[in-house]
């Protein structure tokens, strides 16, 4: 039996006229070629050799698609994990379908990767590089602009500067000292500075109205800002302790309430002349005790505070004279943290037994946001680092606390304070009868007071100055 022509039925126009065929158009016969390869790839070889083969032109062979979107239009698109490969189906009119595998490409897989913008030319894609200064955009530092007022800068310069004091003379003592020119005077200087009493003796003699009513004081307390409230009217006719609370780092509120006329303390409470206590040692520093004796500083120890109490004043026994001791002192200084208040007073009796002895009267003052000023590390993250600092407390006396702040040109790293609001409110004095050997239990009465005023005052003005504050007032140690 002879076999069929592979093509039984003509393709060329001239010949299917001839035959009485209907013209076959372009398309049919390519879909009709293609489906005919198609059977050959599953059943046959490669090329087909044997009988019925004629010379007549076959229809050209569809190249592989390379643009996926033609064949997405009518069609299924499935997925194979094993072998990461995209799986394209079209169906055409007559329920046939064409299926090809392309490789996954990264849109697909639903791993995008970002890519610069780019564009076709005629040379191929143009790649962009990185964009230079984003890394400064993200930057978590946030730096001053140019335009601030001159008033702010000046604020910022009389902070900078109390804030640096110490280190600022101590280095020009050291300076001078490279001179061979003044050593005749530095010797003396030195040897004055080794003998000298003038921090403890009470005579307030070196002590500078001119310098401490400046007006750069006002840009100092303005930088936060910082307000003095009075409770009540205190008698020039008493001496009075005032205790300070907290410490926070520096006691910024202190000095601008207690040691300049910035917040007008003379107007508040005239007639009585307060004194502001630091630490002995700061009095062997060259150069700045004498600036802080000018400030009207004095040292802590209780012979100042005595001589203070019981000497000059307008009987010439400390009538109306009075010492501002920050009560928590360096040990407080660890516990400030923002929007706490963590006080140091339940086994300090000493500034009451003081007070006892000399017959003055206790003020207690509350400074809220004193501890909102600058940043520290945690004792809770930093336990090593929080034992050595109270080692170093027990054994000198003084510890550094590990803060920070803002800067000078940012607002977010360095040394200077927060421009965060003060708000130092004095209670009311809690009257103590002279006794000159204090009695245990007086001074257990009279401490109860004293933390009851400091209650009150938190209770009564918290809502006003401590609206963001976390947790209530705590009394440790």
């Amino acid at each position: 039996m002879a076999s069929l022509p592979l093509n039984a039925e003509p393709s060329q126009p001239q010949e299917r006229e001839a035959q009485h065929l209907p013209l076959k158009s372009y398309v049919d016969a390519a879909v009709e070629n293609l489906n005919g390869d198609s059977e050959k790839e599953n059943n046959a070889p490669s090329q087909y050799i044997g009988q019925g083969e004629d010379d007549a032109p076959r229809s050209p062979s569809r190249k592989p698609h390379k643009r996926n979107g033609s064949l997405r239009v009518n069609g299924l698109r499935n997925k194979t994990s094993a072998q990461s490969l995209l799986v394209e189906k079209f169906q055409d009119r007559d329920g046939e379908h064409l299926t090809s595998i392309n490789p996954l490409d990264s849109e697909d897989s639903g791993q995008q990767t970002h890519k610069s913008p780019s564009r076709q030319t005629g040379g191929g894609e143009l790649v962009s590089g990185r964009r230079a200064g984003a890394g400064w955009e993200k930057s978590g530092i946030r730096w001053a602009p140019l335009n601030v007022p001159l008033k702010r800068r000046l604020q910022t310069l009389v902070v900078l500067w109390h804030t640096l004091s110490i280190a600022l003379l101590l280095t020009t003592f050291f300076f001078l000292c490279a001179i061979p020119l003044f050593w005749p005077l530095l010797f003396p200087y030195v040897l004055y500075l080794l003998f000298s009493t003038a921090g403890h003796s009470g005579t307030l003699s070196r002590r500078s109205p001119f310098l401490r009513s400046l007006p750069i004081w006002s840009l100092f307390a303005s930088y936060f800002p910082a307000r003095l409230h009075r409770s009540q009217v205190l008698p020039p006719t008493r001496k009075y302790i005032f205790g300070y609370h907290p410490h926070g780092i520096i006691s910024h509120g202190a000095f601008a309430a207690f040691v300049t006329e910035a917040l007008g303390f003379a107007q508040l409470f005239p007639g009585i002349t307060n004194t502001l206590l630091t630490l002995d040692s700061n009095f062997r520093i060259p150069l700045y005790r004498d600036y802080a004796l000018a400030l009207g500083l004095a040292s802590v120890s209780r012979e100042s505070c005595e001589n203070i109490l019981s000497k000059g004043g307008a009987n010439g026994e400390g009538m109306g004279r009075a010492i501002t001791i920050v009560v928590g002192g360096a040990r407080e200084s660890l516990d400030a943290r923002p929007d706490t208040l963590r006080l140091v007073l339940r086994r300090r009796k000493g500034f009451v037994k003081l007070g006892i002895r000399t017959g003055a009267d206790l003020v207690p003052v509350l400074a809220f946001g004193e501890n909102n000023l600058y940043d520290q590390v945690q004792p809770e993250t930093h336990p090593v680092i929080h034992k050595t600092q109270l080692v170093v407390k027990k054994a000198l006396g003084f510890t550094i606390p590990l803060f920070h702040a803002r800067g000078v040109f940012n607002y977010d790293v360095g040394m200077m304070p927060y421009r965060t609001p003060l708000n130092i409110v004095v209670g009311r004095p809690i009257k103590v009868a002279q006794q000159k050997v204090p009695d245990e239990a007086y001074v257990d009465e009279i401490h109860g007071l004293y933390v009851a005023e400091l209650e009150r005052l938190w209770r009564e003005w918290r809502g006003d100055f401590a609206q963001g504050m976390k947790g209530d007032l705590e009394f440790v140690e």
